[in-house]
């Protein structure tokens, strides 16, 4: 089977709704199904609720065959981290810049910001099988939870964990850094990168995030590693779509 190929849209909220539909207005050019990773609560503006036509268009396109993912809560890293480690704080701000919502949470945080995220979208009528942390971060007790609350897989930087399994799949997810040292660099690399996982038969995930919009050249390094990616035969799926194809149990 070809190695497949998994696109998020990251951030999806109110606040960042033009640049959720820019982003799919290229990848439906392409073809490419979408994992969009909404946040429920209040980010930047009021809540996900407050939106009603931003509501009614992911609705579309999960219907249309994209997937709605929960990206937590607020994304926004609690104030109070004194338990954590030095070491998971300096983590949490060097990779997620304030957004590690889920990286130092015990599991009464988790369940609650979980539960929160989960119900809101229900409320809307969006219903998320997976959970992508912001920051790609969560502690050992928010993925306990995670499992413990049925979702059916969850995300990291390195790969994807299937709850109802235990399978580790590793799929490294590739990104822009919008903003921070080695922009520019990494811009060059980012389809290249994308065409050597495919050579060596690996999956590949791009990730999309709606500051890279505002940045020169950004955008365009994406969509080239996209198309090197669709030029090699690679599969684009949704995460529920990489979980449910045979290469999965097989791997």
């Amino acid at each position: 089977m070809s190695p497949r190929l998994v696109v998020s849209v990251h951030d999806v909220a109110p606040a960042t709704a033009a640049q959720a539909r820019r982003w799919c207005a290229d990848l439906d050019t392409r073809g490419v199904p979408v994992a969009l990773l909404v946040v429920p609560g209040p980010w930047r503006t009021p809540p996900l609720r407050d939106d009603p036509e931003l509501v009614g268009w992911l609705r579309e396109r999960a219907t249309g065959g994209d997937e709605v993912v929960q990206h937590g809560w607020d994304h926004r890293q609690p104030m109070d981290v004194h338990r954590a480690q030095w070491r998971q704080r300096a983590v949490a701000r060097l990779v997620a810049r304030g957004a590690a919502e889920f990286a130092t949470l015990t599991e009464a945080e988790a369940i609650t910001r979980a539960v929160a995220g989960r119900t809101e979208l229900a409320a809307l009528g969006l219903a998320a099988a997976g959970f992508t942390p912001p920051g790609w971060l969560a502690s050992t007790a928010a993925v306990t939870v995670l499992r413990r609350l049925g979702y059916r897989y969850t995300t990291s930087h390195a790969g994807i964990r299937d709850l109802y399994t235990g399978h580790w799949h590793p799929a490294l997810a590739l990104c822009h850094r919008a903003g921070g040292l080695g922009e520019r660099a990494g811009a060059w690399l980012l389809p290249a990168l994308a065409h050597y996982a495919l050579r060596a038969g690996q999956d590949v995930r791009i990730a999309l995030h709606p500051d890279d919009l505002g940045r020169p050249g950004l955008r365009e390094a994406a969509l080239r590693a996209i198309d090197r990616c669709l030029e090699l035969d690679a599969q684009p799926v949704t995460y529920l779509g990489l979980l449910d194809t045979p290469a999965w149990a097989a791997g």
